[in-house]
This record gives C-alpha cells, sequence and structure tokens, in this order.
C-alpha cells in the first residue's frame, strides 16, 4: 500500500483560517512551495495590523507586512520580521525570532529562543524553547521538547557554480523517489506529535499523527506513521572512580 502524503493524511483542516493554502495538493510539502505567494495574498501591502498585545520592548520591524491577531501576545525580546501572520491567542515569548514568511495558527506558541523561518504552525503547535523551526509544518497540538531542532538544510547541499541552485531534496518512499523541488525542507509533523529534548529532525523527516519521538534521537529523513514510538537506545559503560 502506498504512503498517503496528502495533507488531510497529517492534519485535520477543518476551521484554520489558511485551510486554503492546502487545498489541491498531491503532496503535504507543497504548501510550503505556496506559502510565501499565499501570504503576500494575505498581508502585503497591508503593513502592520496590530490587533493583539504587543508589549514594550519587542520588535516588529517597522517596514513589512505583519498581522498580529486579537489576543495575542508578543513579549518583551521577541524580534518578528514579514511578512507574518500570527494568529488570534497565540503567544511570541522572550527571546523568540520571527524571521518572516511564517503563519502562526491560533492559539500556537513560538517560545523562548525559538527562531521560526518559512513555517507553519498549526493551532495549538507548540515550539516552546530552544527550537529551530526552519521550512516545515507543525499539526495541531504538536509539542516540541526543548532544544528539538528541525534541520532544514543538508550538509551536502552545494551550490551548483553555474546556476548559483542547491539540489532539491528527494524521499525515498515505498521504492518511489519523490523530488520535493524544494532546496530547504525541515520536518513536517502530524497533528499530536511530540518531540522530546534535545531531539534532531533532519531535512525531510514526515511524522504522522500522535506519533512520539525519543529525546536526543536523531531521525534520518523519511516518512515515520501514525502512533508509533521512535525510540532512542543508549548503552551505559560503568567504571570504579579513583
Amino acid at each position: 500500500m502506498s504512503i498517503d502524503l496528502s495533507p488531510d493524511a497529517f492534519f485535520d483542516l477543518r476551521d484554520i483560517a489558511f485551510r486554503d493554502l492546502f487545498t489541491d495538493i498531491t503532496h503535504v510539502w507543497e504548501a510550503l512551495i505556496r506559502l510565501e505567494a499565499f501570504l503576500d495574498a494575505w498581508v502585503d501591502g497591508r503593513g502592520h495590523q496590530i490587533l493583539g498585545d504587543v508589549r514594550p520592548g519587542a520588535f516588529i520591524e517597522p517596514d513589512a507586512d505583519i498581522y498580529i491577531g486579537p489576543g495575542a501576545v508578543v513579549d518583551p525580546g521577541a524580534y518578528i520580521a514579514g511578512p507574518a501572520w500570527i494568529g488570534p491567542g497565540a503567544q511570541v515569548r522572550h527571546g523568540a525570532f520571527v524571521r518572516g514568511n511564517a503563519l502562526i495558527g491560533k492559539g500556537a506558541v513560538v517560545g523562548h529562543a525559538t527562531e521560526v523561518k518559512h513555517s507553519i504552525l498549526l493551532p495549538g503547535a507548540h515550539a516552546p524553547h530552544f527550537n529551530y523551526v526552519g521550512d516545515s509544518i507543525l499539526g495541531r497540538g504538536v509539542n516540541l521538547g526543548a532544544g528539538t531542532k528541525l534541520s532544514n538544510l543538508t550538509v551536502v547541499s552545494v551550490k551548483d557554480p553555474v546556476t548559483g541552485q542547491r539540489p532539491t531534496i528527494k524521499l525515498n518512499l515505498d521504492d518511489e523517489v519523490y523530488d520535493t523541488g524544494l532546496a530547504k525542507l525541515g520536518a513536517i509533523l502530524g497533528d499530536g506529535v511530540q518531540t522530546g529534548c534535545n531531539s534532531v529532525l533532519n531535512p525531510g523527516v514526515l511524522i504522522g499523527p500522535r506519533a512520539l519521538v525519543y529525546a536526543n534521537a536523531s531521525l534520518p529523513k523519511g516518512y515515520y506513521p501514525p502512533d508509533t514510538i521512535i525510540k532512542l537506545r543508549q548503552t551505559f559503560e560503568y567504571a570504579q572512580r579513583r
């Protein structure tokens, strides 16, 4: 049986303000290809629309198109670059960096020392402390353990000397190769996924809903099914202290 890579296999998209971003796409990562144009249509040319609570000491890029919804809170020391759409009740905490092309859904959290770049957080997704979220999609209720990194660029991604372009990330799933069309692709985490502290999800990780990732795990690119526990086993050696 082939793997269902459609958005509906990863997310409950009902009642999401930006549901249209996922309409009529076959592979879930295609939403990232659309993201910049989608945000341009939503916020381009509208300047700042600040309906939430931006507290003194937060920096909102002055010339960028940025929407901050009712009930959202941006703490002192946070930095928001546009374009960005931050939904109602979302939190951007102290020391967070929203680098642009970010969709942050209702009630989502971008926490202390977390960086979000060209990514989508569905309602209730939490990247609460010391996380890197690059070119990624987090489903409803996702929680990243402290220090979780969603790596988006492979170490062998060298630019072509003629074109200046990096190679696109390809996924080998069920003996079929999928060219994502993206030179940068982080992780796509289905609804309810949780990662343990200091885990690293390498470029091109796709995890189905409700899966759990053990702390300190480093996952290679590929597909991980729903409702699985991805375990890291360690061996310890004990020696007498002299």
